[in-house]
């Protein structure tokens, strides 16, 4: 049995991530302030004896430093996400991404323990070399726009995260998520999946911002958790970057009309343009695709679960709520 240490285990990932580890009979402690991340994301786990829940940030260093000294493997996913959240607090999104990364690298560095450190697919910014591989160019907006602080946030935490392998020998690992989704995922910072469903079980009309026919990649959480163990205890992934993606491409609007159809909904679509969904200016990549061959070349292992599967779970699971809370 093994310790792991989750920064971020109340949010959506970590709380999957928490819950499969725990499965497998390890020792959990989550580690999460609670600002993004749910109580209601573990309370199913809160009374498993393998598991320690505590309230608490990065910036106690020395309560941090003690977590890490008594893990074997540290999830760094605790951050500031959300375009919306981003948007509207830029000076906490780079203070809480790069400071709460260095502290854990810090603190990992005295007992050389392994860090995976959860970064994004938005730290490949503008580029359009489709589909994205971990060693081609990023291309990132002006710092005017606030929109591209989280990427360049994420983009440090990169580069300290393989800083601190090549100065301090820390192991570490470092995932790009691109758009993952599933049950207890929120729409409260952004995020279109929940956004969708929560209005098409509301019976309102979908809001797409944009024309909608920019394109992503959604991946389900049960890969995403699935790659997240793997690189964890496999030799090969130190001191490398991973795309964790399904490359399976839809645009914006096809996916409103998927989820529509899904859930049965007799609503439409209505379109909005980003600069009254956002800010004026506001800058969007046309399509963000990934090319996963070398998380499946390390790990052995691809995406399972289809975008139709993955909605279906989570339509059902955020219908269960019977009360939602606002879409933004």
């Amino acid at each position: 049995m093994s310790t792991y240490l989750i920064t971020g285990g109340a949010g959506f990932v970590g709380s999957h991530l928490a819950e499969a580890l725990l499965d497998q009979g390890h020792h959990v402690i989550i580690l999460d302030d609670l600002s993004s991340g749910s109580m209601g994301n573990v309370e199913h786990l809160r009374t498993h004896g393998a598991l320690e829940f505590i309230v608490g940030g990065l910036k106690s260093f020395s309560l941090l430093e003690e977590l890490v000294d008594r893990s074997d493997v540290i999830y760094h996913l605790a951050a500031s996400v959300g375009v919306f959240n981003i948007i509207e607090s830029p000076v906490r999104t780079v203070e809480n991404n790069i400071g709460g990364t260095q502290s854990v690298l810090r603190a990992a560095s005295v007992r050389k323990r392994k860090v995976i450190v959860a970064s994004t697919s938005e730290v490949y910014g503008k580029s359009v070399d489709s589909p994205f591989r971990e060693d081609g160019d990023l291309v990132l907006g002006p710092s005017s726009k606030a929109r591209w602080s989280y990427a360049a946030s994420k983009l440090v935490d990169e580069f300290l995260a393989l800083a601190y392998w090549r100065e301090h020998q820390v192991p570490t690992v470092v995932v790009r998520l691109f758009n993952t989704i599933g049950p207890r995922q929120t729409g409260q910072y952004g995020m279109v999946v929940p956004r969708f469903i929560t209005q098409a079980l509301r019976g309102q009309n979908l809001t797409v911002f944009g024309n909608g026919q920019q394109t992503r990649c959604f991946t389900c959480v049960y890969d995403v958790v699935e790659w997240l163990q793997r690189l964890a205890s496999e030799k090969a992934a130190i001191a490398r970057v991973f795309n964790l993606g399904n490359p399976r491409e839809i645009s914006i609007e096809e996916l409103a009309r998927l989820v529509i159809r899904l859930t049965g909904a007799q609503v439409g679509i209505d379109y909005i343009p980003y600069e009254k969904a956002y800010d004026p200016g506001f800058e969007d990549m046309e399509r963000r695709v990934p090319d996963i061959s070398r998380v499946v070349e390390t790990t052995g292992y691809r995406p399972r679960y289809s975008l139709e599967e993955t909605l279906g779970v989570t339509i059902d699971s955020i219908r269960a709520q019977q009360t939602w809370p606002p879409v933004p």
